[in-house]
């Protein structure tokens, strides 16, 4: 299944917690599709945005509950990537 690299990666997670690994240790999380597999984000991430990435890690998050009056349902699950990139390499967000 050949896919867009802009249906894998959906956003970056701009976070307190996500931007001090970003400034420590050159990580930077991702929201992505929850059906991608690993090497499908590292060749998204690489050619969105022009960087060699040295290891991908992801969680699979799931919905929490929630209810509003009668109706109760949860969120939706998604999945978080935590790209590492290769030294002297950095992804401008801003």
């Amino acid at each position: 299944m050949n896919r867009d690299s802009y249906m894998i990666v959906r956003r970056p997670l701009i976070t307190e917690k996500g931007m001090a690994g970003v400034n420590q240790l050159n990580q930077y999380p991702f929201e992505v599709d929850p059906s991608a597999k690993k090497a499908e984000i590292k060749k998204a991430v690489e050619e969105l945005f022009s960087v060699h990435v040295k290891k991908v890690r992801t969680m699979s998050r799931k919905g929490k509950p929630r209810h509003y009056r009668y109706w109760k349902g949860t969120t939706g699950e998604w999945k978080r990537a935590i790209v590492t990139l290769a030294p002297g390499e950095t992804i401008e967000f801003i």
